[in-house]
């Protein structure tokens, strides 16, 4: 089973997952003075951000779950998904945390992850495709979810530290996937439609 893991997909996981700390360092980098600009600027990293989530449920999760999922089926947990994180973006908000940009980022890191190493072994070409997308959509998302961790009062150590920690999901989901959902469609497809519902919500929310 060993022989059969494909490496290469489970180094371009780390590699993807590594554009949360990048984009971390390079909020932690930008430290000019406030201005109508630079608020203008980090707004727009945001809608970019909130663009790439857009984007990944339209055009990878939800696709998916379509060919795996009845429309019933889909709908009932893209539903549950939303629900689901809109009482943890409640409990969050309760205790005074500032977590909802890092939720959706791992709410679309981790099934794409996942899809990415189940895609290895049967399409190759459409796995690289969705390390490349994995990886530019983190890179934007890293830096807005370093900003509102920053804000919520964690260090500069202990917020790239974490990033670094949940880059290492990237691996791990992708062998997840290749092992154990590469011949359960109707799983990765199931997941995939829970995590987009969670997304959208989140997107739309903070």
């Amino acid at each position: 089973m060993m022989a059969s893991i494909p490496w290469t997909m489970v180094a371009l996981a780390w590699a993807a997952g590594l554009c949360m700390p990048l984009g971390g360092v390079i909020a932690q980098l930008e430290r000019s003075h406030e201005s109508h600009v630079k608020r203008s600027w980090l707004a727009g990293i945001t809608a970019l951000g909130g663009g790439i989530l857009l984007a990944a449920v339209s055009l990878v999760l939800v696709p998916h779950a379509m060919q795996a999922l009845s429309i019933a089926t889909l709908l009932g947990l893209f539903l549950l998904g939303a629900l689901i994180f809109m009482q943890l973006d409640r409990w969050l908000a309760r205790g005074g945390g500032a977590k909802g940009q890092l939720l959706a980022m791992l709410m679309d890191f981790i099934p794409e992850a996942i899809a990415l190493g189940a895609l290895a072994s049967a399409s190759p070409a459409a796995a690289m495709l969705l390390a490349l997308f994995i990886a530019v959509q983190n890179l934007p998302e890293g830096f807005n979810a370093y900003r509102e961790l920053e804000g919520a009062g964690l260090t500069a150590r202990q917020g790239l530290g974490a990033f670094v920690l949940l880059s290492l999901l990237g691996p791990l989901a992708a062998l997840a996937g290749h092992l154990w959902l590469a011949d359960a469609p109707g799983v990765l497809g199931g997941l995939m439609a829970f995590a987009a519902g969670g997304i959208l919500y989140l997107v739309f929310q903070d």
